[in-house]
């Protein structure tokens, strides 16, 4: 089983996922790790072992999908989460909710969450 901290940075992946789908552009710095690892956190126990979805955990979502303004913030995103995951394993199971997160939460993204995605890609 991954350890807690394992799968914080899978939940991270998530939110970079969200960030992603917000086209509006506008002239800001990117998103910092520390924004995103902390929007994040209250849904670690809903990830890890399928614990009750806390509204703290969608609260962190929805912002940090609110914070991913330009393509530069939503492929700083994509990055760090991509680096914090790297090398990390976890299950089936617990990327599966991770990738419900934002159905969950009601925020809704264009495309499959997976740590395979190429944040270069994003616009």
């Amino acid at each position: 089983m991954a350890s807690s901290g394992q799968l914080l940075k899978l939940v991270c992946l998530v939110a970079v996922m969200c960030c992603m789908a917000v086209g509006v552009p506008k002239a800001m710095a990117a998103v910092s790790c520390g924004q995103v690892v902390n929007s994040l956190t209250p849904c670690l126990s809903y990830v890890s072992n399928n614990g009750p979805l806390n509204p703290s955990c969608c609260t962190g979502v929805k912002s940090l999908y609110s914070m991913a303004q330009t393509t530069a913030d939503r492929q700083s995103i994509c990055n760090c989460l991509k680096q914090a995951v790297n090398g990390i394993p976890y299950t089936n199971a617990n990327a599966g909710l991770a990738a419900g997160l934002p159905g969950k939460c009601g925020v809704n993204i264009p495309y499959k969450i997976s740590p395979s995605t190429d944040c270069k890609s994003i616009k």
